[in-house]
């Protein structure tokens, strides 16, 4: 599993046959728009692969923590074709009071979980 915050995916068939996520904007902070508090809400793409002898069916855990305390949390259900690789879009409303971090940690069932950081940073001085 792989998970990454983006700005945009396409998917594309090439000979192969074969399928190509082009990701946009691959970030892991963003400079706040407008004076805080403000409610933001990422693209998380989470990539998962399902081994040739698995059955393919999972379910997929995104927990968004702040200093360790749980914000959000989303859970979907997830059918990978044995052998293939899929992708879920994950999407949270995230409230920020301050400029801080948030982890999203992702998971697959009970198995090992990946933490991916967002940090909403001050926003961008007028040049």
């Amino acid at each position: 599993m792989a998970a990454l915050f983006i700005e945009e995916i396409d998917v594309r068939q090439v000979p192969g046959p074969s399928t190509r996520l082009d990701l946009t904007g691959a970030h892991f902070s963003v400079a706040a728009p407008d004076a805080l508090p403000l409610v933001w809400t990422p693209h998380l793409v989470v990539i998962v692969r399902c081994p040739a002898d698995g059955d393919g069916n999972e379910v997929l855990e995104v927990v968004y923590t702040r200093d360790g305390e749980q914000i959000a949390r989303n859970v979907q259900y997830l059918q990978v074709e044995p052998g293939k690789f899929s992708f879920r879009l994950v999407r949270a409303e995230l409230q920020f009071e301050d400029y801080s971090t948030v982890e999203a940690h992702c998971r697959l069932g009970s198995g090992p979980t990946v933490v991916v950081p967002y940090t909403m940073l001050p926003p961008a001085a007028d040049a």
